[in-house]
């Protein structure tokens, strides 16, 4: 069954989570892929609070978009001996080793917000995330609901490169598209989950369709690209969220501040507390030896311009943005 969430449910689990981990005296290593976008921000500032409730002391690594920056802070990690190791893997692949040596170390490790690939499921207690495929199914359903009958061609901003979000939102969108033989996904490149990045592919996918006029819509696997998109579309001389549609995922306030202002059509919610789950998860599992599924699924929930956009984007502005 999928989960959804709302603004005052998620609020209220915020305010009365219980510290269930407070005077633990708890260290945490929490390896960040990096600070790219609003949402993962976010998600870094609720980290820091929940460990903060908890009585966690969280030692933070930001890696800057680079695994190798990872696996050496989950080297120096296990060499400090900290009691668990959160991690947001920046790609899927290449994680077997070092992991392996935190296995040896008897330190459990918790993915958060994306999943890694490999064959000993055994390397980590378990990955806190949301359905992704999902979200990108989310956002295609609402796409195809919207354009009806009308012929649409579609551009794709992709997630970094290798990274699961980007691998399993666009294969949701497809899911969701596929067999309605009037919408095409005409271009898709990666804009590394960045803004300045999601601008630039942009302006080249609208030089290469008839100045956009070609495009009938930009799907962006997170806001920031999508917010970066409609920098572009403007400079062209477009109507972002009406000449061209702009769909994305992730729903942080700048991207409600654009469907306020007309200039977005819809985003998918990620929600940045994926702390709370893990430090549970983690608590069960050092208390009573308890381990936890392999996948913990987070909330999420379409949002879209008749949401009172301006209403929202004041509610997450108290939610670690």
């Amino acid at each position: 069954m999928r989960i959804r969430s709302t603004l005052a449910g998620f609020a209220l689990a915020t305010l009365l989570a219980s510290p269930v981990l407070a005077q633990s005296g708890m260290t945490v290593g929490f390896s960040q892929v990096g600070s790219e976008s609003g949402w993962r921000a976010a998600e870094t500032s609720v980290t820091r609070e929940e460990a903060k409730k908890r009585g966690i002391d969280l030692k933070f690594a930001d890696a800057q978009q680079k695994q190798e920056n990872q696996i050496k802070a989950i080297r120096s990690f296990v060499a400090q001996g900290v009691d668990a190791i959160l991690l947001a893997p920046v790609v899927a692949t290449g994680w077997d080793q070092v992991l392996e040596e935190a296995k040896d170390a008897k330190i459990p490790v918790v993915l958060l917000d994306r999943n890694i690939e490999t064959k000993d499921d055994s390397l980590y207690l378990t990955a806190v995330t949301s359905d992704q495929v999902h979200e990108g199914k989310v956002a295609g359903d609402y796409l195809v609901g919207q354009v009806g009958s009308k012929p649409c061609k579609v551009v794709e901003l992709q997630g970094t490169t290798g990274s699961s979000p980007a691998i399993a939102r666009k294969k949701g969108f497809e899911e969701a598209i596929k067999g309605h033989d009037n919408i095409s996904l005409t271009r898709s490149q990666t804009g590394d989950f960045t803004r300045t990045k999601g601008k630039e592919v942009m302006e080249s996918f609208i030089k290469a369709e008839n100045g956009g006029k070609d495009i009938c819509a930009v799907y962006a696997h997170n806001d920031d690209m999508a917010v970066g998109a409609i920098q572009a579309i403007k400079e062209a001389g477009l109507k972002p969220g009406s000449d061209i549609m702009v769909v994305s995922i992730d729903a942080v306030p700048d991207i409600f501040q654009a469907m306020s202002n007309g200039e977005a059509n819809a985003t998918v919610e990620l929600t940045p507390n994926m702390a709370g789950p893990a430090f549970d998860a983690l608590e069960a599992y050092k208390k009573d030896g308890k381990e936890p599924p392999k996948w913990i699924q987070t909330e999420s929930k379409l949002y879209t311009q008749k949401d009172d956009p301006k209403a929202v984007m004041e509610a997450k502005k108290g939610m670690g943005y």
